[in-house]
């Protein structure tokens, strides 16, 4: 009797709401990543939360931490088995960010890693092209001895010589309306 009579009260006892928790956890894991915070990034590795979930612009806490210049937390993100490959919703990778930050510790050990050089974002852009545009010449020697096609063109026409020698196309052109 006594269970029964506590039921109206748990009742009306809010509850946790999962799906609050679950959004909660994944603010907590990208803060984590874009604070470079390896202690809090290794409580979600032990738990084993899944390391390639995605924001809502699907960043990877991979991405984030190699953006941010977090060298320490792209190590342990990678040796936990985070995907250096994962490309968030326009096509970007971590070794694309590192590369436009100028993080190029970060962007050589991401090119160490097992994802083709030539991977391409929405524009047709690959990792090379930012190493041209950015002036990264280590990075483009580094990805030109991976394999890199320093022929490829973007969605634009601009290749990874003509943006090497400053010449941007954006497909915008003075004479539409």
């Amino acid at each position: 009797m006594a269970l029964s009579s506590a039921t109206p009260l748990l009742a009306g006892t809010p509850q946790p709401d999962a799906e609050r928790i679950q959004a909660q956890l994944r603010d907590y894991y990208f803060q984590a990543a874009r604070e470079g915070n390896v202690a809090m990034l290794d409580e979600f590795v032990a738990a084993g939360y899944n390391l390639n979930s995605a924001d809502e612009k699907g960043y990877t806490a991979l991405i984030l931490a190699a953006y941010h210049g977090h060298r320490a937390a792209v190590e342990r993100l990678l040796g936990a088995g985070a995907d250096a490959c994962a490309q968030d919703r326009r096509g970007n990778t971590a070794l694309m960010g590192a590369i436009f930050k100028g993080e190029v510790r970060i962007a050589r050990r991401l090119l160490d890693a097992d994802c083709s050089p030539d991977q391409r974002n929405d524009s047709g852009q690959t990792a090379a092209m930012y190493a041209a545009l950015f002036q990264r010449k280590e990075m483009l020697d580094g990805l030109a001895k991976k394999g890199a096609d320093l022929n490829a063109r973007d969605a634009f026409g601009n290749s990874v010589q003509g943006l090497d020698n400053g010449e941007i196309r954006t497909g915008w052109s003075a004479q539409q309306p």
